[in-house]
C-alpha cells in the first residue's frame, strides 16, 4: 500500500478518535446527570449513593456506590444489581467499607456453629421418647441423648434452651407442668452428659406453641425442642409416647 495512502487512513482514523472525544465532552454530563438520576431513585431509602465521577474526577459510566455499611452482603449486592441494569451504566463497583464499620460486623458476627446440623442429624430419623405421662426419659432415648450432648459440645459457650411442649389433650394446668418436666429431664440428662448447666435452659410450654399448620390436639406437636440462643432454631423431634401430653 503507497505511504500516501497509508498516511491518509491514520489521518482519518485520528479524526474520528478526536470527534468521538469531543461528542464524549459534548454530551458526557448530560448523560451521566441522567444516570446519575435514575441511580438515585432506584436507591431511594436505601442510604446508599452512586457517584459516576473516577477517581480522577472525571465522568464515567461505571459508578461508584458508597454508605450502607450496614446493609447486609446480600442487600448490597442487590442494590448494585439494581444499578448495574440501567440502560447505560457500564458496571459498578462498591466503595470499601470503612475500618469501623468492618470492626463493627466482626463484634456482630455470630461463631459458625457446626452443631445445627449435626443436631438435626440425629433427630431426623429418631426422636426422644418418655414413659406415658412422665417426665422419665425411656432407656431407648439414652444413644440418642448420647449423640445430641456430643453435637451440642460444639456449641459450648452460647446458651441452648430446652423446651417441652404437649398437645392439647388433657389439662393444661397439667400439660404445662408435665412439658416443664420433660424440658428439666432432658437439661437434667445433658449436665451428666458435659454440657455445662450455665449454658442451659428449661422451658416448658404446655400446648400453647403448637407446630404451624397442626391443630392443637394432634400427637405431633408433643415435642422437646432445642435452640442455641440468638442463633438458630434447631429441628423439634417429636416425643413419641402413647399417653396424653
Amino acid at each position: 500500500m503507497p505511504r500516501r495512502t497509508v498516511l491518509l487512513i491514520l489521518a482519518g482514523a485520528a479524526a474520528s478518535a478526536v470527534l468521538g472525544c469531543g461528542s464524549v465532552l459534548a454530551h458526557g454530563p448530560e448523560f451521566t446527570a441522567r444516570l446519575s438520576a435514575s441511580a438515585a431513585r432506584g436507591l431511594t431509602g436505601s442510604g446508599v449513593s452512586a457517584s459516576f465521577r473516577d477517581a480522577r474526577g472525571w465522568l464515567t459510566r461505571h459508578p461508584t456506590l458508597s454508605g450502607g455499611e450496614d446493609l447486609l452482603d446480600g442487600q448490597r449486592a442487590a442494590l448494585a444489581r439494581r444499578v448495574a441494569a440501567l440502560p447505560g451504566v457500564g458496571g459498578v463497583r462498591w466503595e470499601p467499607r470503612s475500618a469501623a464499620a468492618l470492626a463493627s460486623r466482626a463484634e456482630d458476627k455470630p461463631p459458625a456453629l457446626h452443631c445445627q446440623d449435626d443436631v438435626n442429624g440425629v433427630l431426623k430419623a429418631r426422636s426422644l421418647r418418655f414413659a406415658e405421662a412422665s417426665a422419665a426419659i425411656d432407656p431407648a432415648s439414652e444413644a440418642v441423648l448420647d449423640e445430641v450432648a456430643a453435637a451440642l459440645r460444639r456449641c459450648l459457650g452460647s446458651v441452648i434452651a430446652v423446651t417441652g411442649h404437649t398437645d392439647a389433650a388433657g389439662d393444661e394446668a397439667g400439660n404445662l407442668s408435665l412439658s416443664q418436666q420433660r424440658a428439666e429431664a432432658v437439661v437434667s440428662a445433658l449436665i451428666t452428659r458435659g454440657i455445662p448447666a450455665a449454658g442451659l435452659r428449661a422451658r416448658g410450654w404446655g400446648s400453647g406453641r403448637p407446630l404451624e399448620g397442626l391443630e392443637p390436639a394432634d400427637p405431633a406437636n408433643r415435642r422437646i425442642e432445642f435452640q442455641v440462643v440468638t442463633i438458630q432454631r434447631l429441628e423439634p423431634t417429636p416425643v413419641d409416647t402413647a399417653g396424653a401430653g
